[in-house]
């Protein structure tokens, strides 16, 4: 099980949202490469980057942050990176500059043709953020809900050959009140590839229940606000999960 810290990227600082709302953002570094290094060194195994910025621009905008990044991981880990991605170009480019694993979000779900064409292009580097609500898949940072079920939009992705979907309960992320195990549970089990687990990981034990059902194929879980204002120390929780896994 892996505990990948987030790293969300806002003016080029290191911030954290409330429930994905911009203004309610605290700064929690201006460095964003030291942050990042800051992780590593404390025996993180892959950071997750959002260009915060990027997902309401609809294009990249903290691409010197996310550089910044890259060369203070020094290739120590892999990096996955989300936030404004639309086309191909963007994520070539991304890939370039040695980030692994690219998210596509909104432009999954409003353009599928897009994400089919970056599978293709990019076997194996393509990632699928799914963020959702009871049940239903929410998009353009997370302020519309859409119908769309998320298992049902989970599987079809599948079908195009994403490597993994990181899973979001928006109605938890940030706010510090525990990982939603039923609904990430359900979206692992229906699908072959691995989900990342996102939003409300609080303390050590939800990183407990977590590992209890790593066996469904839930591989990681990104934290954030927990570690930053310590209510789960980062490097106790890597730990633990090692030992469970």
């Amino acid at each position: 099980m892996l505990i990948i810290p987030a790293i969300d990227l806002k003016d080029g600082h290191c911030v954290r949202l409330k429930q994905g709302l911009m203004e309610e953002s605290t700064v929690f570094s201006e460095d964003p490469g030291a942050m990042a290094r800051h992780w590593v060194d404390r025996g993180g195994k892959r950071l997750h980057l959002v260009d915060l910025n990027g997902a309401f621009a609809g294009k990249p905008v903290n691409e010197a942050a996310i550089k910044a990044i890259v060369k203070a991981v020094g290739g120590d880990i892999p990096i996955q990176l989300g936030g404004g991605i639309r086309d191909l170009e963007t994520i070539e480019r991304y890939l370039d500059n040695g980030i692994d694993y690219v998210i596509i979000g909104t432009a999954a779900v409003k353009n599928p043709g897009f994400l089919h064409e970056a599978c293709y292009a990019f076997p194996g580097q393509i990632m699928v953020g799914l963020d959702a609500k009871d049940g239903k898949v929410a998009v353009d940072g997370w302020s519309k809900l859409t119908g769309h079920d998320v298992i049902d939009l989970a599987k079809k992705f599948e079908d195009y050959g994403v490597n993994a979907i990181v899973y979001t309960d928006i109605g938890r992320d940030g706010m510090l009140t525990g990982v939603n195990i039923e609904a990430t549970v359900a979206l692992a089990q229906a699908l072959t590839i691995p989900v990342i687990a996102s939003g409300g990981v609080t303390n050590l034990e939800d990183v407990r229940k977590l590992c209890a059902v790593a066996s469904e194929g839930i591989i990681g879980t990104i934290t954030g606000r927990a570690i930053y204002e310590g209510t789960l120390d980062f490097t106790a929780a890597q730990a633990l999960a090692d030992e469970l896994s």
